[in-house]
């Protein structure tokens, strides 16, 4: 059985490592060697005071399911991210400007 978990996340939310684990469904390794590789960013200098906002959270649960879904590699679904990152400010732009 799935045990699903909705969760508000606040804009200035600063979640642990082991939050950020919990959040995401992944073990704190996984955190730990994303923000190694660059995949996610952090603020703090150790492990035991990174810290990650609610748009962290966000990349995270993208590149974990890029990497769960299609098997991607660590550093392909860190660019997709990315990519879909970018695609997502110029589409607000887009809004914003009115032209879609």
């Amino acid at each position: 059985m799935t045990e699903v978990i909705k969760v508000a996340v606040l804009e200035d939310a600063a979640l642990t490592v082991d939050e950020l684990a919990c959040a995401c469904s992944v073990s704190t390794e996984w955190v730990i060697r994303h923000v190694e590789e660059g995949a996610l960013e952090c603020r703090g200098e150790s492990e035991s005071t990174w810290r990650f906002s609610s748009r962290d959270l966000g990349r995270a649960r993208r590149i974990r399911d890029l990497e769960r879904h299609f098997d991607a590699a660590p550093e392909l679904a860190a660019l997709v991210a990315d990519m879909l990152e970018e695609l997502d400010a110029l589409r607000a732009r887009l809004r914003r400007a009115g032209l879609m």
